[in-house]
């Protein structure tokens, strides 16, 4: 299932368009066509509900701030009173979280995505289709006991996502389709009829998995104990209970997500291959179905905590470009998350890299005793470098996504004849070969280029909706 992509628009793209508001915006039927005769849509009625959060926040906030003197205006008022306030208060919110839901429409037209919100200011986002990497579907707790589910769309070049917040569930499932099959190039009335690509299903993260890795989680362990007995301290030197809870929730925060939060955003797990890219879903409270879009894979780093590794556990993370999809595999089988890379890296088989530690003479007076942990693996596909010693970390880059390399040197380096080699890609992530010898060094920078240089110029490019094969 392929076809021809669309023409690329030299036209840089344009989100944020504001107009004054103006009356004729607001007897304007839903269906009714902003320009271009293309029809409008509204969002589910669910939408006001959740829109009426932003001002009952905003006076919580206010309230609690001002503490005792609100308690002292309320404790002022009639019983009447309270009840014309609370009523009032209602009103207002009802009447916000309405207009903002009545004033927001989106529309979809051959080339674009536009999304018309604002209530007083007019913004008009205007997200053009071929940009289109990501179309993520999200169902929070309170969503998915009522039906409905938020969209939220990544577009190259852009570190802000627009949401369509809410949407049916069916229909949400139905615009990603559509939206997604337009980028790839197909026609509107062909688009609208494809519906949801098919998947085939590449890994399952079973909650009993899940929950081994995390007690198998060494910095969680780490964190507990002081997190423990450093409130304990504070509370025996100062006898206040308020310093010691002001001391233990910072500690006991990073306990909860790395645990609890990490097993409520991860269960579940299952990572699914399909002609848009990988599909992932997880959740138990809120649910998240996204998508790791093709050939925007920047760099990927398989992590293998001290206590996974006798187990042959590890955990696959990503650095996509202007994606904030971070973990690909939260815990697996070597065998099983390397199959799964695979299909994120073609051609790379990582089990065949072959590493290279940093040399003995010069590497040990640099870094002492962490020195072992740093080594290099060169392939014809892929830049890999690793480190650490409790927690080993390997960060593989393909050639073709590399946009600079440095060479670094410090004096004591220097001295000791060793460098470093940087290579930097499009996702803000740099991966570094540590105390390589300088020979080498200045080699392997040079080398390098060239190996980008090359792999940029041959690489096929991914599309939507496509098949990967060989190339034409």
């Amino acid at each position: 299932m392929s076809s021809g992509p669309q023409g690329s628009d030299p036209r840089p793209e344009v989100r944020d368009a504001q107009t004054a508001p103006g009356p004729s915006a607001a007897g304007r039927p839903a269906a009714e066509s902003a320009a271009g005769g293309q029809v409008e849509r509204r969002l589910h009625p669910f939408t006001p509900l959740r829109r009426a959060w932003v001002p009952i926040a905003a006076t919580v906030g206010v309230l609690a701030q001002q503490g005792d003197q609100a308690g002292r205006w309320v404790a002022d008022l009639s019983a009447l009173l309270r009840v014309a306030a609370v009523a009032g208060l209602i009103l207002v919110f009802g009447a916000y979280g309405f207009l903002s839901w009545w004033f927001t429409h989106y529309a979809i037209t051959d080339t674009e995505l536009r999304i018309r919100t604002g209530l007083f200011f007019r913004r008009t986002a205007h997200i053009r289709l071929d940009r289109l990497q990501a179309v993520d579907v999200t169902r929070p707790l309170l969503a998915r006991l009522t039906g409905v589910a938020s969209l939220r769309l990544d577009v190259i070049g852009t570190e802000e996502k627009d949401q369509l917040s809410f949407l049916g569930e069916q229909e949400a499932v139905a615009l990603r389709a559509e939206l997604l099959a337009r980028a790839a190039g197909f026609a509107p009335e062909e688009a609208v009829s494809l519906g949801e690509a098919p998947e085939r299903e590449l890994l399952h993260v079973t909650p009993r998995e899940l929950v081994v890795s995390l007690l198998l989680n060494l910095g969680v362990w780490v964190l507990l104990v002081p997190g423990l007995a450093v409130p304990a301290v504070v509370w025996w030197l100062s006898s206040s209970p308020w310093a010691a809870l002001a001391a233990v929730l910072p500690m006991l925060g990073a306990v909860w997500a790395g645990t609890a939060g990490r097993f409520l955003t991860e269960y579940d797990w299952r990572v699914a291959e399909s002609p848009d890219g990988l599909r992932l879903d997880h959740g138990l409270l809120d649910r998240a179905h996204e998508t790791v879009p093709p050939g925007r894979v920047q760099c990927v780093r398989i992590v293998q905590p001290l206590l996974w590794r006798r187990r042959g556990l590890v955990r696959v993370e990503l650095k996509v470009a202007g994606s904030n999809n971070t973990v690909l595999v939260p815990v697996a089988s070597k065998d099983a998350a390397f199959a799964v890379v695979a299909r994120v890296l073609p051609g790379v088989d990582l089990a065949a890299l072959s590493f290279s530690g940093s040399p003995r003479t010069g590497s040990r007076w640099v870094v002492p005793v962490w020195w072992k942990g740093y080594a290099l693996a060169l392939s014809p596909e892929v830049f890999a470098a690793r480190h650490g010693r409790l927690c080993l970390r390997t960060d593989i880059v393909p050639h073709a996504k590399v946009q600079s390399v440095r060479f670094t040197q410090g004096p004591w380096a220097r001295a000791r004849g060793v460098a470093d080699v940087h290579v930097d890609t499009g996702a803000n992530c740099t991966v570094t070969a540590r105390l390589r010898p300088e020979p080498e060094a200045a080699t392997l920078l040079h080398d390098q280029a060239a190996r980008s240089r090359t792999s940029r110029a041959t690489a096929r490019p991914d599309r939507w909706m496509t098949e990967p094969g060989p190339e034409a």
